[in-house]
């Protein structure tokens, strides 16, 4: 295998840099042996890691992140762990009525899974709240498209409340809203705060290390051992040799060969304001925290936070396609200014309130909206590919690898089945061109939404 290069993470993310300082792991500095040995500290990583230490207590298990836990994509989405269907590679998140009951089962299995470690970890408040979302409209397509989502829910037999123009200025103090579509289901994370806390709780298990900034490098088949394939993982100053390796890497996993030329990395895009002062939060009124996911599924998300960093405006839009898995300074510029636009146009009574943080992130999407999962080599065991739903989706891949890789009878997240494997896509030239052209296109036609 040729050496792994690891991408840079464009910007600081705002979810990291309003929190007060932690105790970084150290990085990995020896050579050890464990029994199961993790790469990636995301969400589906620290969801495993925490699984198998469920399953067995006495197991060895080790952590590689490459950087700081929440520096990397899980600190960097805007925070909706989602649990009714959210299709981002549909205009309006919708796919079959049989895959989106299944996967509402396995977004509630993970949802549950998370809050029960902020219980047990005794995480901030903030870390998580499970208090729905707002699909919001800003346009008569937007209100057609909560129109259709509505219909859907209905089939599934699945509660929601339509939110009129006057109680969106409720809830958000500003009058840019005409519709909303609340549904009760959605956590609400602080994903820097969320995964760092998970990432602190799991490691007080004395039967399990994380070390952070610790990229691997390598990874080497040592061949045959006590009837066990092991495998080596290098980082630039130690290693780790076990039998039984989980990628949790999203996107990444190319860079390993594995689900090479079937996966597809997107960046998406957000701004954190700076801290409102009293009177700005008076003069918007409205409630002090909310979410929006936009009825549009090119549209802006948009939340206001008040707590551990003060209160904030966040605002994420645009995408881009980048196969090289690294976002150009100059579409760094432009996301930022389209934030600037959104607020501008949404809050118009903050007049003076600038964005403090702008940062991308990326996220991992197949064409036929599947995992890339299960054994890909003896004792290789992939949880990637969460397809825009890194939160929910991470933390149950995570969950289900957990059980595979140690035989565990029964599951957490019984509504899993396998999938078909990620479809291989066309040449990275005539995606590159195709895919991005089509962002572009559906952002514009996305209007007032964004």
């Amino acid at each position: 295998m040729s050496k792994i290069k690891l991408p840079k993470n464009p910007g600081k993310t705002g979810w990291k840099e309003i929190l007060p300082k932690r105790k970084v792991n150290p990085k990995l500095s020896n050579h050890s042996n464990v029994d199961y040995l993790i790469i990636g500290g995301g969400f589906a990583g620290l969801s495993a890691a925490r699984r198998l230490n469920q399953i067995n207590k006495d197991i060895k298990i080790t952590i590689l992140e490459a950087c700081e836990i929440g520096e990397g994509p899980a600190g960097r989405n805007s925070g909706f762990m989602i649990d009714l269907p959210h299709n981002l590679a549909s205009d309006d998140y919708l796919g079959s009525l049989e895959k989106d009951h299944k996967q509402t089962l396995i977004n509630r299995s993970a949802i549950q899974f998370a809050k029960s470690a902020s219980e047990e970890y005794e995480m901030h408040s903030e870390a998580i709240q499970l208090v729905g979302r707002t699909n919001a409209a800003a346009t008569k397509k937007g209100i057609n498209f909560n129109t259709e989502y509505a219909k859907h829910l209905d089939k599934t037999s699945e509660s929601y409340k339509v939110l009129d123009t006057q109680e969106m200025k409720d809830l958000t103090g500003i009058d840019y809203y005409i519709n909303g579509l609340w549904t009760p289901g959605t956590a609400m994370l602080q994903p820097a705060l969320y995964i760092q806390s998970l990432a602190d709780g799991v490691s007080k298990h004395s039967n399990v290390t994380i070390y952070e900034n610790s990229p691997v490098i390598d990874l080497i088949d040592e061949g045959m051992h006590g009837g066990e394939k092991i495998w080596k993982a290098k980082t630039k100053m130690g290693s780790i040799s076990s039998s039984k390796i989980i990628l949790a890497v999203n996107g990444m996993i190319e860079r390993f060969g594995y689900f090479e030329n079937r996966l597809m990395t997107i960046f998406t895009y957000s701004s954190m304001s700076r801290k409102l002062t009293s009177n700005e939060s008076n003069i918007l009124g409205g409630s002090k925290e909310w979410g929006l996911t936009s009825a549009d599924a090119m549209g802006s998300s948009v939340r206001r936070i008040s707590g551990i960093g003060g209160d904030r405006i966040l605002i994420r839009n645009r995408w881009s396609y980048n196969p090289n898995m690294e976002a150009s300074d100059s579409f760094m510029i432009s996301a930022a200014k389209s934030h600037s636009s959104s607020f501008n146009a949404r809050f118009s009574s903050l007049d003076g309130v600038t964005m403090e943080y702008c940062w991308g992130g990326r996220l991992c999407l197949s064409l036929n909206n599947v995992f890339a999962q299960g054994e890909v080599e003896e004792g290789v065991y992939s949880a990637c590919c969460q397809n825009g739903l890194g939160t929910a989706k991470g933390t149950a891949i995570g969950i289900v690898t957990a059980e595979k890789i140690s035989g565990a009878i029964s599951s957490l997240v019984p509504n899993f089945v396998d999938e078909e494997a990620p479809k291989k896509l066309m040449p990275k030239a005539i995606m590159w061109a195709g895919v991005n052209a089509y962002l572009g296109w559906k952002e514009l036609m996305s209007g007032k939404e964004k």
